[in-house]
């Protein structure tokens, strides 16, 4: 089960990292937020935190960020659609083209 006082830190920092404005942490605890709910998301971006700072202790590397869009960027094509879906969902027809 882990040490109860590291569980409890971390879960703080998950806190107060959900607070913060387009990090990463932030778009991670918000995003398992709407579907397993923020006390077990804010266990999940702790969980996440260890993990972050045991590869910083192991690899003695400095922590890069990877920004509030990372999961839109990952699956651009995924979030793409489920605009259009909400578009058509609201009676909108849609037609995309690429900028020159």
């Amino acid at each position: 089960k882990g040490d109860v006082w590291l569980t409890d830190i971390l879960t703080q920092c998950a806190w107060s990292a959900a607070r913060t404005r387009d990090t990463y942490l932030s778009a991670q605890f918000w995003r398992l937020a709407r579907r397993i709910g923020k006390k077990k998301a804010a266990i999940a971006v702790a969980h996440s935190i260890l993990v972050i700072s045991w590869h910083l202790l192991t690899n003695d590397c400095d922590y890069q960020d990877l920004g509030g869009d990372y999961f839109t960027r990952r699956n651009a094509d995924r979030q793409r659609d489920r605009l259009i879906g909400q578009l058509h969902n609201l009676g909108y027809r849609v037609t995309l083209e690429r900028p020159a």
